[in-house]
């Protein structure tokens, strides 16, 4: 009994510390991440404005009215997630026209849009939403 005890109360000391230890930093530690990266940066998504956001729905209704099908906030939502892949491979223009034909979709392209369709909206994309890509 007496050695459960003892066991137990080292056990709760050792994990009392070491969860004291996690609250501390010790001098010149850095974060994890640098300060001076942006959320755009660090997600691969950008932050945009109401104005980039009409511009880039514009930009596919001129396209294809059928590309946005009246649903802006989706189209846009669509267009950010565009912009990730854009940011995630920035040398791989058909791995960029794939997602593009893929994420696109509509009712009346409900499997995937043309890889011309695809390259023209990945262009309003990194035009209106994430031009620092």
């Amino acid at each position: 009994m007496r050695t459960r005890t003892t066991t137990a109360v080292v056990a709760a000391g050792l994990l009392l510390a070491a969860l004291t230890a996690c609250g501390t930093e010790s001098a010149g530690a850095e974060p994890a991440t640098s300060p001076s990266l942006s959320e755009e940066e660090l997600t691969g998504l950008p932050d945009t404005t109401p104005q980039q956001e009409a511009a880039f729905v514009a930009a596919l209704d001129s396209i294809d009215k059928d590309i946005a099908h009246g649903d802006a906030d989706k189209a846009v939502g669509r267009g950010r997630n565009q912009c990730r892949t854009i940011h995630d491979w920035p040398d791989d223009e058909a791995k960029q026209t794939d997602q593009a034909a893929q994420r696109f979709t509509s009712p009346k392209h409900p499997d995937a849009r043309s890889p011309e369709t695809a390259e023209k909206i990945n262009a309003a994309a990194h035009a209106h939403l994430c031009p620092a890509f």
